[in-house]
């Protein structure tokens, strides 16, 4: 694909060229005024619109750590961190050394906040993200973090989303009167300066391994704009954990960032969310894109990491053929470098791009990315930011890239400040015209000047300075569609229909084909990875079954029996497979019977251990996702039982610890233990032989049996939960 737009060709015209017809003061007349309030809708594009008493723009990571660790300095009752990923070794710094005495990681520095701080606590929650996260992620997060920390530090998992949906939303609250939400992640391989200088020092990983340049955006607010994120983590929050955070009491108290004078006081905020849910979901970020679009006048800048949604870019097309003196900058990364990002998001950038290529526009749109450095070397710069300014009217950070994902798959929060006030719009035309300079290289003054002289907002970025320069971004041609569809949907997955217009409406069938096949396929791979696996040790439920096959029988076998189920439960080792082992090795009878008494046997004593240790010492340990299989023990007996047996989530025993914790009635327990182990105990001990053999020789009859063998299992807990719950309403 050719360029779309040189730089060299957006310049200011030299003597004897001809002059642009439109005259600078075209561009940005002050009294070219539209309405936002026609924007903003509550019923539709916003969830509220609020104050901020003071709201500021932090650019790059340095800027915003060095100020989040200011204000959490000043904390005194509660913060509050949700994001898509936290790392406990992130350095929590600014751009210079802090000198409040404090460990600079982000562990140890939350550690002495709360033993320094009396009655300070601080929650955070974090998305669980899929496997194939694992390598760019701290593995150990959740046992720094819940268990390395003081009681006043809780640590838990968002596993709420539906299926292939993200929690992507980053957001820190402070007392409820300060928050910070935008692009940036409590994580490592974030940290940077506006200086982006090509080698620096302090940009390394934990593990001194230096990374390139990388720049985002944060955006600090106090007031109503604060109290309302602080409802919105507190929504996150109670979804995770089942638990409610109750409001702090109102204080004049306002924790001091460092910031002595804000870009913003008394402004309008918008905050615009994407809630993936059942249906439609939350698309207030989709909405609010269109509608701010559609109010452009002369100019739209963006800034972001992924665009691959087609709707955005008609929208932008048809507004630029309504107002032709509209031009869109956008910067975004010079190359998407993982295969998953190459083979989605770069090819729907591709076609995201083509979109005014083929309307003709493509000498009013400039498509840019950063370079750092000098002739001899130079390094692109990772764009992460997620920036839409239209003209010197609506400035807007979050989360949300231009991606489908960020339509309505993902969690997202953006805010929107409206400048209704002259002063206010010539802050936002400084802050646009600073973040042009810094990817040039260059003065605000200087890109301000340029946009002046030449009427154009294209024309500033050919002012490069030096150390830094936006350089065209050269697109390949797209490649066939692929995981699209997976990677980068419109909506969750359990909602998409993969290839609706290329079946005539057969998607979601071929969705549920598509998700049978790979049960079976991850039951296949289960089956030759224990073949082939020589470290399965005791987990092999034959060599379990030869140990057993030793013990005599009759009443004293089956009460060594019941001993090693009791020794395997306080080790939390799975059940299931010593119910299989022992149905291989005393067959269906006595089989049944030892290994029924067995299970009872371990979930009793593990029961009563978690009565003894009570509710607080197990929460210090597991967090508070306690609370939700907690609920789900004592709401749900049977299926709740039957579902942590069948699915590694939660292990036997943990749900054994909290019912005896929470103490839960233990006729009550004890008949739902059963009646949830009846199922796997009946099949197990009467097809136990086959299932071995489906596990260690794989076949396709053989995995077609375990796949029966699972539905039935399900099938009948769900049975027996239905036939209880209509038994207790009556």
């Amino acid at each position: 694909m050719a360029n779309l737009s040189l730089v060299s060709e957006r310049r200011a015209p030299e003597a004897g060229e001809a002059q642009d017809v439109r005259k600078p003061q075209d561009v940005f007349e002050p009294n070219d005024v539209f309405e936002p309030q026609d924007v903003f809708d509550p019923s539709r594009n916003v969830w509220r619109i609020v104050r901020a008493e003071a709201a500021h723009v932090l650019i790059d990571a340095a800027d915003y750590f060095g100020a989040l660790r200011r204000a959490m300095l000043s904390a005194r009752q509660r913060i509050v961190i949700v994001g898509w990923d936290v790392d406990s070794r992130t350095k929590l710094i600014g751009a210079e050394p802090p000198g409040d005495g404090l460990p600079e990681e982000l562990a140890p520095f939350l550690t002495a906040l709360v033993e320094r701080t009396p009655g300070l606590t601080i929650k955070i929650l974090v998305w669980k993200s899929p496997l194939f996260y694992t390598l760019d992620r701290q593995a150990e997060v959740e046992v720094v973090l819940q268990w390395g920390t003081p009681d006043a530090i809780e640590f838990a998992f968002d596993d709420e989303l539906p299926s292939g949906s993200a929690q992507h939303q980053k957001i820190v609250v402070v007392d409820d009167a300060l928050a910070f939400s935008g692009g940036l992640d409590l994580t490592i391989r974030r940290w940077d300066t506006r200086e982006h200088a090509l080698d620096d020092a302090r940009r390394v990983d934990p593990a001194g391994k230096p990374y390139p340049p990388f720049h985002d955006i944060q955006m600090a607010v106090t007031g109503e704009a604060a109290k309302a994120l602080a409802d919105l983590v507190a929504d996150r929050w109670r979804a995770a954990t089942h638990e409610t955070l109750q409001p702090l009491e109102a204080s004049p108290h306002v924790p001091d960032m460092g910031i002595e004078a804000p870009d913003f006081r008394d402004v309008r905020v918008a905050i615009a969310r994407t809630m993936p849910l059942a249906g439609d979901g939350v698309r207030e970020v989709e909405a609010l894109f269109g509608d701010m679009i559609d109010v452009a006048e002369h100019a739209v800048y963006i800034e972001n990491q992924f665009l691959t949604c087609l709707p955005i870019a008609e929208r932008l097309v048809r507004r630029m053929q309504q107002r032709p003196e509209l031009e869109v900058l956008v910067v975004a990364p010079l190359k998407h470098h993982t295969w998953i990002e190459h083979t989605t998001m770069q090819n729907g950038r591709v076609r995201f791009i083509d979109v005014f290529r083929q309307a003709g526009l493509s000498d009013r749109i400039a498509l840019l990315a950063c370079e750092v450095g000098g002739d001899d070397r130079r390094e692109a710069k990772m764009i992460h930011a997620k920036v839409m300014i239209i003209d010197d009217r609506l400035l807007r950070v979050g989360s949300a890239n231009l991606a489908n994902r960020s339509m309505g798959a993902d969690s997202e929060c953006d805010l929107v400040v409206d400048a209704e006030r002259p002063a206010d719009r010539a802050t936002v035309r400084r802050i646009r015209d600073g973040l042009i300079a810094e990817h040039c290289g260059c003065t605000a003054a200087s890109v301000g000047r340029a946009i002046d002289e030449t009427g154009s907002l294209l024309a500033a970025v050919s002012h490069a300075g030096k150390g830094c320069r936006l350089v065209d971004v050269d697109e390949e041609e797209a490649t066939a569609v692929g995981m699209e569809w997976i990677a980068d949907p419109d909506r969750p997955l359990t909602e998409v229909e993969p290839i609706a217009g290329l079946s005539g409406g057969r998607g979601r069938r071929q969705w549920r084909w598509l998700a049978a096949g790979a049960l079976v396929g991850a039951v296949a791979l289960a089956g030759l990875a224990w073949h082939y696996s020589n470290g399965a040790g005791l987990a092999d439920p034959r060599r379990l079954a030869d140990v057993l096959e030793t013990l005599p029988g009759g009443v004293v076998g089956g009460v060594l029996v019941a001993g090693i189920f009791v020794l395997a439960g306080l080790v939390a080792f799975p059940v299931t497979l010593l119910i299989g082992a022992t149905a291989i090795a005393f067959g269906a009878w006595p089989g049944l019977p030892y290994a029924a008494g067995g299970a009872l046997a371990s979930a009793m004593v593990t029961y009563g251990i978690g009565r003894l240790i009570g509710p607080d010492v197990l929460r210090r340990r597991m967090g508070p996702r306690m609370t939700r299989l907690r609920e789900a023990v004592s709401e749900r007996g049977v299926l709740a039982v039957a579902g942590v047996r069948l699915l590694p989530v939660a292990p036997f025993s943990i749900v054994n610890l909290i019912a005896g914790a929470f103490r839960i009635p233990v006729v009550d327990y004890a008949a739902g233990t059963l009646l949830g182990l009846a199922p796997g105990l009946v099949l197990l001990t009467a097809l136990g032989d086959r299932l071995l053999a489906a596990v260690r020789e794989p076949t396709p009859w053989r995995v077609l049996l375990l796949v029966a063998v699972l539905a039935a299992w399900a099938l009948m807990s769900f049975g027996l939960q239905v036939l209880i719950s209509r038994w207790r309403r009556r």
